[in-house]
């Protein structure tokens, strides 16, 4: 046997035994053996199947061998398929007869002599490839006859009359043949003014040289090419045009030159460059829109968290002034009144201190901060607060290494986190996003704070980093609103804020005194209701650094120069 492509073999038999066997006789043939237990289950692969040979088992149940290949016989797509009929049961002559009128090409008797069975298969497989190899043949030939016919009178029509460019080159990418829409787009009134180079005299000045780099390299390599760039017609009128070429190669893959097309692309540039400077104009209408929008409606809030408190304290004030009051009821009235004038400080404070950053007037007082004990004092500060809220607030404060410590990357004095910067406004970025978790956390919820060594950062020989970790099990951000946490005027919505109250400010405020420390504030979250972990970090002042000097680095200079 020829090693050539498989052909499909259907076996029909009742039995599984026979079909085993006749398997068992074929399978050294390396062909697609089909089994069908029935001639409904043939009749279903004949379907989806062509077939070299079909051994149909005469005596069936339901349907027999002679009703099958009579059913087989009715398609088209099967009506010379080789059918031969394996029977054990009858010799007699109207049996075979009747077999080979319904198109039988052969008639065997079981048993089966394995050698006759396998001569007569491989014949018809044999007949069944040639045949489809000369069908294939013939198709092409009469497919290649028909294009050689049509392809010279095609080409001639698509050339004199195709709305664009065309050009043929040879091996090294010169112009042998040029259209008369390729001339014309060129600004060339002759064909012989564009074979060899002749066209590489009408691109642009500012273009020509990379051009041409691009067009000998790609082209003598047999790679395709396409650009855009712009040429100056004889009339001195300044076109885009984009060029397109692909290798044309004979059978054996040899280069035989390139053929390609040129349009003018002069309008769509135009109006690219329109739709360009629409969309820029467009974009910083909405910008500002928006900007405008976010004021408003900070404004709004603004009012109404300043008139909040405000009611209460003016409330209870005028109830004390009329009414007595056992000592309990004036208790509770004066700390309602001090709760209120509190929060309206820090509102009045948080807007006083965005006032200042926007205009570069907010000063840093820089003195040696101790990152561990001011992030204790600010946590223990808030513990009543979460604990009246049933949170469960959590402090971890990592020791650091003892490399680092013994060869004073710290402050000698407790090898603790020491930073240069300002311990207020430090304690006011632990505080307000501790703030932030306690308000966007739920009863029963957790926080933690927890004060460690940057692991990305620990070479002794760079400096060290610390990093202040604040993570809540709160309501959590959206992907959407991810990004614009930190910026001002900026609420996830309007319905979250209301029922938290705030102005939104504190993050913004929180990212402005970091970065003024030299440091970086970052945010994860995994979604809505899935918490949120915000990330300070601060770098950390060796040993020998006095305040003086790190007011002298260049970090810190270009701090106060922002603030300028």
């Amino acid at each position: 046997m020829s090693s050539k492509s498989q052909v499909n073999v259907l076996l029909v038999d009742d039995h599984t035994e026979n079909l085993l066997a006749l398997e068992g006789i074929l399978g050294g043939l390396g062909q697609n053996l089909v089994r069908a237990t029935s001639g409904a289950q043939a009749l279903k692969c004949l379907l989806n199947q062509d077939f070299a040979v079909i051994l149909l088992d005469v005596q069936m149940p339901d349907m027999d061998g002679f009703e099958t290949a009579a059913l087989i016989r009715q398609r088209k797509r099967s009506l010379y398929t080789p059918i031969i009929f394996l029977t054990a049961f009858s010799t007699s002559d109207n049996m075979v007869e009747r077999g080979y009128s319904l198109g039988a090409v052969d008639y065997l008797f079981k048993p089966l002599q394995p050698e006759i069975l396998k001569s007569k298969v491989i014949a018809f497989i044999d007949l069944y490839q040639k045949t489809a190899e000369i069908e294939r043949q013939a198709a092409e030939l009469a497919a290649i006859n028909a294009e050689l016919k049509k392809s010279e009178e095609k080409f001639r029509g698509l050339s004199a009359c195709s709305p664009v460019g065309i050009f043929l080159t040879d091996i090294n990418g010169f112009y042998t043949y040029t259209n008369p829409c390729c001339q014309k787009i060129y600004g060339f009134a002759e064909e012989a003014c564009m074979i060899g180079e002749g066209w590489v005299q009408a691109i642009h000045p500012d273009d020509r040289e990379r051009v041409i780099k691009d067009w000998y390299k790609l082209s003598r390599a047999g790679e395709e090419y396409h650009d855009e760039f712009r040429i100056i017609t004889s009339s001195e009128i300044e076109r885009w045009i984009y060029v397109h070429s692909s290798p044309m190669r004979s059978d054996k893959g040899n280069l035989m030159g390139h053929v390609g097309t040129v349009e003018d692309i002069t309008a769509r540039k135009q109006a690219e460059a329109e739709h360009i400077e629409l969309i820029k104009a467009q974009a910083a209408r909405a910008e500002a829109e928006n900007a405008n929008r976010l004021k408003d409606e900070f404004l709004a809030v603004l009012s109404h968290e300043l008139r909040t408190p405000l009611n209460s304290i003016l409330g209870w004030a005028k109830l004390l002034q009329r009414q007595k009051f056992d000592e309990k009821n004036v208790a509770r009235g004066l700390e309602i009144v001090e709760r209120n004038a509190l929060l309206q400080t820090q509102l009045i404070n948080d807007i006083l201190d965005v006032s200042r950053i926007m205009r570069g007037k907010l000063k840093l007082n820089l003195m040696s901060v101790n990152l561990e004990s001011l992030v204790l004092q600010t946590v223990n500060a808030v513990r009543v607060e979460a604990e009246a809220k049933k949170l469960h607030l959590d402090c971890v404060i990592e020791p650091l290494p003892q490399a680092l410590a013994t060869q004073s990357h710290t402050d000698i004095q407790g090898a603790s986190y020491i930073v240069t910067g300002d311990i207020n406004r430090l304690q006011q970025v632990v505080g307000n996003l501790l703030g932030n978790a306690l308000k966007f956390t739920p009863p029963n919820g957790n926080i933690q704070v927890k004060l460690y060594l940057d692991n990305e950062n620990d070479s002794i020989a760079s400096a060290p980093t610390a990093l202040i970790e604040v993570r809540d099990t709160g309501i959590g951000i959206s992907a959407d609103f991810l990004p614009h946490v930190f910026d001002r005027f900026r609420q996830a919505d309007g319905s979250t804020t209301r029922s938290h109250n705030g102005l939104g400010l504190g993050l913004a405020i929180v990212r402005h005194l970091v970065e003024m420390h030299g440091g970086s504030v970052s945010v994860a979250s995994l979604g809505v209701n899935q918490g949120a972990t915000f990330t300070v970090k601060l770098p950390l002042r060796t040993y020998g650094q006095g305040v003086q000097q790190a007011q002298d680095s260049p970090l810190l200079k270009e701090v106060e120069n922002l603030k300028r």
